[in-house]
Parts: structure tokens; C-alpha cells; sequence
């Protein structure tokens, strides 16, 4: 009997281990399935993370495109401007100089016109025997005394023109720029000749016919045509230096 109770015990107690360990089993298993459930807990951070940094970039990529469109926009308006300011400063260069470029036309036509209208009136008198063949200089004055050769010559002749002492220092600037008070200086290009350049030279024997050699011809011829068109040798010479001829 004892021996019976002795197994039943044993065997109770085998049981009774079996179903602890099952237990724990149970229990261990669940700890395990319950760990590996915290880790991925944190993905879902790390994507938005992502996502975030992704969005960041791409804003930064756009502004940087948007710059670069617009430093290209002002690059580009800053070249249509300047191609415009040298575009009007072109054009009015342009029509300056073709203003400039009638008026010297005008001034040429003009002069050629009376050149010839001197020359009929100058065929006129030499064939009718009214023209001078000298021009008489009379002595030089003491306030022309500082002066020689054509100078000299200039300043009698421009003080029995009636014009004060003071007008010569411009008549002289004047015909040293056009002459030299050169006599038989010639322009070729224009056919300008004599000591004030007269265009052409030949209207000067409307003076004398000694126009080609005689400085006091030429110095007279000058003289009435100054006063004619500019009242005096200062109004030539400022109209000279303003436009480059008289």
C-alpha cells in the first residue's frame, strides 16, 4: 500500500512539474513576442524624419532655381538697357552729324553760288575797264607799327575799313588759323585760296585782278565779306571757333 501511494506521488509530482514548465513556457513566450513589439515602434519617426528632410531640400532647390531665374531676369534687362542707351546715343550721333553734314553742304552751295555770281560781275568789269588793278595801302599806322609784312598790311587796311584797333587781335587768330596770312595758301580739297580763304578764290577779283598774288586785295575782299556776313573780325572769329569755319 505504501508502494502504491509512493508512485501515485510520483507521478502526481511529474505531472505537477510538466504543467509548471508549460507554464513558464507560456510565459517566456509571451515576454518574447512582447520585446520584439517595442522596436518598431520608432520607424514611423525615422520616416517622418525622412519625409521632412526630403521636403527641405526641395524647398531649398526651388528658392535656389527661382534666384537663378532671377538674376537672369535682371541680367537680362540690364543688356536690353544698355542696348538701347547705345542705340539713342548712335541715332543722335547719327542725325548730329547729318545736321552737320547739311549745314557745311548749305554753306558750300551758298558760297559757291556767289563765287559765281561774283565771277560774272567781276567778267563784267574787267571787260568794261571799271576794275582796280592795285589796292592802295597808304602808310602804316602807328598802332599797326608792332606788326609786319601781311600783318601790317591787315591792320592799315582793317583800320580804314572803319573797324577799331581792338577787332585786330581777332582778325589775326582768325586768318592764321585759315592762312597763315599765306597769300597763295590753297585748300585742294575745297578750292579755298588766298589769306581769308575765299571759296573760290577767284571771287576775290571782284576786288582787283590780282587776286591770285596781292595780299592787300585779298586782306580788302576779306574784310568786306566779314563785315557783311558777321559785322566784324570778333564776330568771325567767335563764329569760328563755335563751328570750325567762318
Amino acid at each position: 500500500m505504501n508502494r502504491l501511494w509512493s508512485r501515485v506521488g510520483i507521478r502526481v509530482a511529474s505531472v505537477g512539474l510538466l504543467v509548471a514548465g508549460t507554464i513558464a513556457g507560456v510565459y517566456v513566450g509571451k515576454d518574447r513576442e512582447v520585446e520584439p513589439s517595442s522596436a518598431p515602434v520608432a520607424q514611423p519617426q525615422l520616416v517622418v524624419q525622412a519625409d521632412t528632410t526630403f521636403d527641405e531640400m526641395q524647398v531649398l532647390k526651388e528658392r535656389h532655381s527661382q534666384q537663378a531665374a532671377d538674376r537672369a531676369y535682371r541680367k537680362q534687362a540690364e543688356d536690353v538697357a544698355a542696348a538701347k542707351a547705345a542705340a539713342d546715343a548712335q541715332a543722335a550721333a547719327g542725325k548730329a552729324h547729318t545736321a552737320e553734314k547739311k549745314a557745311i553742304d548749305k554753306k558750300a552751295a551758298d558760297e559757291k553760288a556767289a563765287a559765281e555770281k561774283a565771277a560774272k560781275e567781276s567778267s563784267s568789269s574787267s571787260s568794261s575797264g571799271s576794275g582796280s588793278s592795285t589796292v592802295d595801302v597808304g602808310p602804316i599806322p602807328s598802332s599797326c607799327k608792332e606788326y609786319s609784312g601781311t600783318r601790317a598790311t591787315g591792320c592799315t587796311l582793317m583800320l580804314a575799313e572803319g573797324f577799331g584797333i581792338d577787332q585786330f587781335p581777332c582778325l589775326n587768330k582768325l586768318w592764321n588759323r585759315e592762312s597763315g596770312w599765306n597769300p597763295k595758301a590753297a585748300n585742294t580739297s575745297s578750292g579755298a585760296y588766298g589769306i581769308p580763304q575765299a571759296l573760290p578764290g577767284s571771287k576775290m577779283a571782284s576786288v582787283a585782278s590780282d587776286w591770285k598774288t596781292n595780299a592787300a586785295t585779298q586782306i580788302k575782299w576779306g574784310l568786306g565779306y566779314i563785315e557783311g556776313r558777321y559785322d566784324s573780325p570778333c564776330g568771325a572769329w567767335s563764329h569760328s571757333e563755335s563751328t570750325g569755319w567762318y
